[in-house]
């Protein structure tokens, strides 16, 4: 049995009840989805967010070196997703991963000029490991395509020499990594 009054305001405003009843079905449709959401996707959301927050105090740091020992000590996953932001902020379209972790080397992908460049990004406090570098150019190989590894550390002689002898290989660290970071075109740096 309908109460008096909502029985009242369906006979006597039959149009307001029924935006009422959508408004209604509509919150709670978005409450529902809010509540689906995958943990994977919040984490998402939250790294991005630190992302924007980290890129907002960098450039408030006074000095290259401040800035390069700020972002080593950030969150390897914040750190993906600052140069991805980095990325969309230039216009680019960016491909990112489902998850962070097991993803085979590859941390997103970004389309320049309609090429899919592969994405490394390490968070370095040291110098590059020839290896990771190495792995990267293997897998640069195997998809057919051309990538950049991208890193907070130094690169090493065995590294540049990695770099020099692959033609599908970028390396960006240091004042290249600032200043794509700051908005320059990543184009180049390519």
């Amino acid at each position: 049995m309908i109460a008096p009054h909502l029985n009242g305001l369906l006979t006597a405003h039959p149009f307001k009840a029924v935006i009422l009843v959508i408004l209604f079905l509509v919150v709670m449709a978005f409450l529902n989805l809010r509540r689906r959401e995958s943990a994977s996707t919040r984490r998402h959301r939250r790294y991005r967010a630190t992302a924007d927050r980290v890129l907002n105090k960098l450039t408030r740091l006074p000095g290259d070196g401040q800035r390069l020992t700020y972002l080593r000590k950030i969150s390897p996953y914040v750190f993906e997703e600052l140069l991805l932001s980095a990325f969309e902020r230039q216009g680019l379209t960016v491909v990112r991963n489902a998850s962070y972790s097991g993803d085979g080397g590859l941390d997103g992908q970004v389309i320049i000029d309609g090429e899919h460049w592969l994405i490394q990004a390490k968070r370095y406090s040291r110098a590059v490991s020839p290896a990771h570098v190495e792995d990267f150019d293997r897998l640069l190989l195997q998809c057919g395509r051309r990538g950049m590894f991208v890193h907070t550390g130094r690169t090493g002689k065995m590294s540049r020499t990695l770099r020099t002898a692959s033609p599908r290989l970028r390396i960006i660290s240091g004042q290249r990594l600032l200043a794509i970071l700051a908005g320059q075109d990543v184009r180049q740096s390519l």
